[in-house]
């Protein structure tokens, strides 16, 4: 089964994603932890984006620092913040930003 799955993602190498949050990068680190690894990847500019994955993944993308490698990113939501201009310092805001 696995031989099979295995030989399934050879073929699909080139696919499509439709993802269209796709961010090239290197990777800089990777950090193994007991079933999850963390993978840094920097995008340049001082931009570096990480991702928790499991161990698996890892094994199987053979990820390493140097390589280059793609964060793809699909979500259903984006949360937009602004930073609050009441000027105020004390925790008794009403906008709650304190």
């Amino acid at each position: 089964m696995l031989d099979r799955l295995k030989s399934e993602i050879k073929k699909t190498k080139n696919m499509k994603l439709s993802a269209r949050n796709q961010l090239k990068g290197k990777i800089i680190k990777v950090d193994e932890g007991l079933i999850t690894s963390k993978v840094m990847l920097d995008l340049g500019n001082g931009n570096i984006i990480s991702a928790i994955i499991s161990k698996d993944a890892i094994a199987d993308l053979d990820l390493k620092p140097g390589m280059e490698a793609f964060a793809i990113i699909k979500s259903t939501e984006v949360i937009i913040g602004t930073p609050c201009d009441c000027k105020k310092e004390s925790d008794n805001c009403s906008c709650g930003c304190h």
